[in-house]
Order: structure tokens, then sequence, then C-alpha cells
């Protein structure tokens, strides 16, 4: 039984392949450029893009379960011929407050890949995580250049979630019965805002980190790697908001792999190279 990770690059990907290697389990890797996704030895490694169905075939053969990214394009051509090659498990890496009906374009689109997915016809498993922890590394350039972090909302709060902890969710899921059409949210084990993010990684480090508060259309245009403006204007909507409404916390990671989620102190030691 062939595991098909989708989104090699990404680091729940590389995470969920590492630990179904480290295990002992048949895993392929796909992506765009699966030779950039820094893959464990010995681990198959396969082109394939949901927007170019030409490529699915040799990336499905012999795959009974998928880890799949919520993607913009082609999840509908996907899920047939998954349906087609005899995938009867697939795990979607979703978002917390997923909804196709939603305003907001980030719910919305996770939405629409859970909609796509539950009409396969395939057993599904959505993964709902809240804030990743990797998204502090969007400060690693101004950290490595002067020890700063800037913000326009540092009184944000999150709960930062490892992606290690994303990814060994993910392989419960994927190799154990009970987890069919169930959507576990995911979150780090506390509540922290972006200015004790900041500080947490200094820790790490050894340096003193200080929190400059940005302008708004300066951090406007560092989002624009994330996507549209509506993206960016929805990341700035929700960052605002939890100034005032902390985000829940859930012990979902706790309750499947059986051990407590990953601090945020624990994933800044871990990503502390990236920040030196």
């Amino acid at each position: 039984m062939t595991i098909l990770v989708t989104g090699a690059r990404g680091g729940v990907a590389r995470s969920l392949v590492q630990q179904l290697h480290a295990a002992g389990l048949p895993v392929r890797a796909a992506g765009r450029d699966p030779a950039a996704a820094r893959l464990p030895g010995g681990v198959e490694a396969v082109r394939a893009d949901l927007a170019d169905p030409g490529t699915l075939g040799p990336a499905l053969d012999g795959v009974r379960r998928v880890f799949l990214y919520a993607e913009r394009q082609g999840l509908g051509g996907f899920t047939e011929r998954a349906r087609a090659a005899g995938v009867e498990h697939i795990v979607l890496l979703s978002a917390a407050g997923a909804d196709a009906a939603s305003a907001d374009p980030i719910a919305r689109l996770h939405g629409e890949a859970e909609e796509a997915v539950a009409r396969s016809g395939i057993a599904w498993t959505f993964l709902r995580p809240g804030g990743f922890a990797t998204n502090a590394l969007q400060w690693a350039g101004t950290i490595r250049a002067d020890g700063t972090v800037r913000d326009p909302f540092p009184e944000s709060w999150t709960a930062p979630i490892h992606e290690a902890d994303i990814a060994a969710v993910a392989l419960r899921a994927l190799t154990e019965p009970g987890h069919a059409a169930t959507m576990p949210v995911l979150t780090g084990p506390a509540r922290l805002t972006r200015r004790r993010q900041a500080e947490r990684i200094g820790e790490a480090i050894g340096r003193r980190i200080t929190v400059e508060r940005q302008d708004l259309d300066e951090h406007r245009r560092d989002l624009a790697r994330w996507g549209p403006p509506e993206v960016a204007e929805a990341l700035i909507r929700h960052a605002a908001a939890a100034v005032d409404a902390p985000p829940p916390v859930t012990g979902d990671v706790e309750r499947i792999t059986g051990r407590p989620a990953r601090t945020f102190a624990a994933w800044a030691r871990d990503h502390a190279a990236d920040f030196r």
C-alpha cells in the first residue's frame, strides 16, 4: 500500500514524508519540482501537477492513501483519477474555519477544496490547522540582518502549530482506522502574541530581538508573495481581529497522536538555523 504525499516541497509534506519513511512505510513524494524537496534517501519522488492531469498517472500508480494540499486548480480532476486508480482515503490539509460559502477568500478556498474531495466518494479526513508556526519564517530576513521583527500587529494572538505535529496527525489518519469523515482542528498547546513569538526566537538563537510596529502599506507589499490582494487583506483582517479575540486552543493533536503538541519554543529551536 503506497502512500502518496503531494506538495513535496511544503513543510508539512516534508515532515510527513520523513515520518512515514522512518516508520518503514512505503511513501511516494510528488510535486511540481520534487527534486527540490530535500527528501530522505530512498524515498521515491515523482513530478505531479494537479493542473496537468497527464502527470498524475505515474504518481497514483499503486497508491491507496493520499495526503493532499488544498489547491486552487485541478482538485476535481485529481480526485477523479484517484478514484479510478483505486485510492481509498484522502487526507486533505485544509484550514480552521474552512467554509465554501464564506466571503473570506482563505476560508472559501479551503471549503471548496473540502467539498471537491467529499464529492469524490473517496473516504476523507480534513485536517484544519490554525496558525502555522512556520509563518514566523517571514521574519527570518530582518532577524538575520539586524535582529528586528517588523509587524503591524505585534499584540495579535495565535496558537501556532509545529508542522511536525500536523504531519504526525496526518500519519495517524493515513495509517489507522477511525479517522474517516473527521475534521480535527489542530493548534499548538498555547496562545502567544507575535511579540512573544519573536522573543522565543531570540531565546532560541541567543540574540535579543527588537519588535517594531510596521506600516500597514509596507506590510501589504510584504504579503504580496502569499497571493492576490484579497488574500493579503484577509490575512490583515485576521491578525487585527486576533488582537482582541485570541483563538481557541484545542487538544486534538494530543488526542490523536497520544502526546502533547510541541511548543513554539521547541519550533524556534528546531528552526534556529533559519534565523541565524
